[in-house]
C-alpha cells in the first residue's frame, strides 16, 4: 500500500495508485462507507474523537457540493457537546438546497435552505463544512438551551489565558445566523441573550444557568482576585464583593496528584484573602444541580 495514499483514502485514488482490488478488500483496511478504505488502528476510547475520524475517512471521497454540519461540524470545531447528541458511527452531511439531500449508509443527509447558512473551509482540517455560527443555528434541531448556550459560549470565547485561540464569532455574529424560520429557532432564541464571552467550558456555563435560574445574582466569569498586588487565583465563577466563589472541580482534579496537590494550596490561599470556595463536581452539577444552588445560596446569605 503505497505510503502516500495516508490512513483514510478514496478506493479510485488508490487505483490510480497502482493498488489492486484485492489489496483493497484485505482485512487490514476498513471500510467505513462506500468507496472508502481506512488503514486499520486502534479505536479512540472517546465518542468525539471516533466521530471525528469517521468524518475525517468520509472525506476523502466527499462529493462536490456537500459538507459536514449539525453534530459532526460542531464535533470539527472542537465544539462541546452532550456525549447523548453524538452518534460516533453516524456523520452529519448536507448540500445547499435546490441540491440532493445526500444519502447512504451511516450518513444523515441533510439539505439546508436558510439564507443566512455559512459554508467554508476548516483552516485546519481542510474540509468543508458549515462555519461556527451556522453550525450552531443548525444546532438548534438538536440540543437544549442549556447546551447550546454552552456551544456558544464556545464560539464567541474571548482569549482569558495564554495561548488562547481568539473567538470564533462574536455575538452579533450568532444572531445573524439565527433568523428566518427553521427547527429550533425558539431555543436559539431563548439562549442568545444567555450567551456570554468569558465562560471556559461547558461546565462552567451550566453552572452559571443554574445559578441563574435558582433565583441568584449572574456571577462573574473567571474572575482574578488579586490581594496585595498578587494574583492568588482566577475562579471559575464569583460574587466578587460576598468574596464567595464557586470552582469546577472536573475529574482530571481527582485523578491527578500534582493538580489535586496545587488545588489545596489554591484554596487555602483563598481561605487566607477571605474567600469561600463552593467546590462543584460533576454528580453535584448535573444530578443535583438544586444542591448546588442552595450551598452558593447559603454562602452569600452568611456574608
Amino acid at each position: 500500500m503505497p505510503p502516500a495514499l495516508g490512513s483514510a483514502f478514496s478506493v479510485k485514488t488508490a487505483t490510480d495508485a497502482g493498488v489492486s482490488p484485492r489489496r483493497l478488500r484485505a482485512r487490514d483496511l476498513d471500510r467505513p462507507f462506500r468507496g472508502v478504505r481506512v488503514r486499520s488502528a486502534p479505536v479512540p476510547a472517546d465518542g468525539e474523537d471516533v466521530h471525528a475520524q469517521r468524518a475525517l475517512a468520509y472525506a476523502v471521497a466527499l462529493p462536490d457540493g456537500q459538507f459536514f454540519s449539525h453534530v459532526t461540524a460542531a464535533v470539527l470545531w472542537g465544539l462541546p457537546l452532550p456525549a447523548s447528541a453524538i452518534r460516533p458511527a453516524e456523520v452529519d452531511v448536507a448540500v445547499l438546497a435546490p441540491g440532493r439531500t445526500p444519502r447512504g449508509a451511516r450518513i444523515r443527509g441533510h439539505r439546508m435552505v436558510q439564507a443566512s447558512t455559512r459554508v467554508c473551509v476548516h483552516p485546519q482540517l481542510g474540509v468543508p463544512l458549515l462555519a461556527p455560527t451556522s453550525t450552531w443555528a443548525s444546532l438548534g434541531a438538536v440540543l437544549d438551551v442549556r447546551d447550546l448556550v454552552a456551544v456558544a459560549d464556545a464560539i464567541v470565547r474571548v482569549p482569558m489565558f495564554r495561548g488562547d485561540p481568539p473567538p470564533l464569532a462574536t455575538i452579533d455574529d450568532l444572531a445573524a445566523a439565527s433568523t428566518g424560520r427553521r427547527v429550533g429557532i425558539a431555543r436559539l432564541r431563548a439562549a442568545l441573550p444567555l450567551v456570554r464571552e468569558r465562560s471556559a467550558s461547558r461546565p462552567e456555563t451550566w453552572c452559571r444557568l443554574a445559578l441563574i435560574d435558582g433565583g441568584l445574582p449572574e456571577p462573574e466569569l473567571n474572575w482574578n482576585i488579586v490581594v496585595n498586588g498578587r494574583l492568588v487565583a482566577c475562579v471559575d465563577l464569583a460574587y466578587p464583593r460576598e468574596r464567595v466563589a464557586v470552582e469546577y472541580d472536573g475529574e482530571h482534579h481527582l485523578v491527578d496528584a500534582r493538580q489535586w496537590s496545587r488545588d489545596i494550596g489554591r484554596h487555602e490561599a483563598l481561605a487566607a484573602a477571605g474567600w469561600i470556595v463552593i467546590r462543584v463536581t460533576k454528580q453535584h452539577l448535573f444530578t443535583d444541580a438544586a444542591g448546588v444552588v442552595a450551598r452558593v445560596r447559603r454562602a452569600l446569605a452568611g456574608r
